[in-house]
């Protein structure tokens, strides 16, 4: 996966509570196993209307986000079922990194695994950030994951907290594949020595 170090893009509000995985990725569209292709059906039900044609209140589809690449949510965000495709959809529309006071574990957990930050911040950091969010084509933050800061348009700095083996995977784009992969060494020597000592293991 790409290595996240630092971000810095337009930041789209949604001060929604409990924004569940069917509101980000419908389970219609769960039949897939391709990381591509949903980002066009992220928040679907909010984003379009019954006739297909795009939702012009949503925030999303207004001008000034359509190019958003992180999200200011609401407390308990991806909250629901366990589906990977939420984070997938947020990822293929461009969203690398999501800010709110709480997450869903396994949607917290699987950002990590699929390139996406997503940022624990207090009430009142949210607020600020919210507040910068909401203030369309200048609403530009900057997420420096190596220094663990959020700076806003006004330069005020907002810090967070994050794992440091987490902090590490992402600054060096490696999911659990990745992980594997940086121990193939010892892995293809332990290999070659059950060749040598179990040979029928290997017929």
């Amino acid at each position: 996966m790409d290595k996240f170090i630092k971000l810095t893009g337009v930041a789209a509000p949604m001060p929604i509570v409990n924004v569940d995985t069917d509101m980000i990725i419908p389970k219609l569209h769960l039949k897939t196993i391709k990381r591509t292709g949903l980002g066009k059906s992220l928040f679907e039900e909010m984003r379009y209307l019954d006739d297909g044609s795009e939702n012009p209140n949503f925030v999303l589809n207004k001008p000034a986000y359509r190019e958003a690449k992180i999200l200011v949510a609401g407390d308990n965000f991806g909250c629901g079922s366990s589906r990977e495709h939420a984070p997938w959809a947020l990822l293929d529309f461009g969203i690398r990194c999501v800010i709110s006071t709480s997450f869903a574990d396994i949607f917290y957990n699987n950002c990590f695994k699929n390139g996406i930050l997503p940022i624990k911040v207090s009430e009142e950091d949210l607020a600020k950030l919210m507040d910068d969010a909401e203030r369309g084509a200048n609403a530009t933050l900057t997420v420096d994951l190596e220094n663990q800061t959020i700076s806003g348009p006004d330069g005020g700095t907002v810090e967070f907290d994050i794992d440091p083996f987490r902090k590490q995977c992402l600054m060096e784009g490696l999911d659990d594949i990745g992980l594997t992969m940086k121990k193939k060494a010892d892995i293809t020597s332990f290999e070659d020595q059950q060749k040598m000592s179990q040979p029928w293991l290997y017929g």
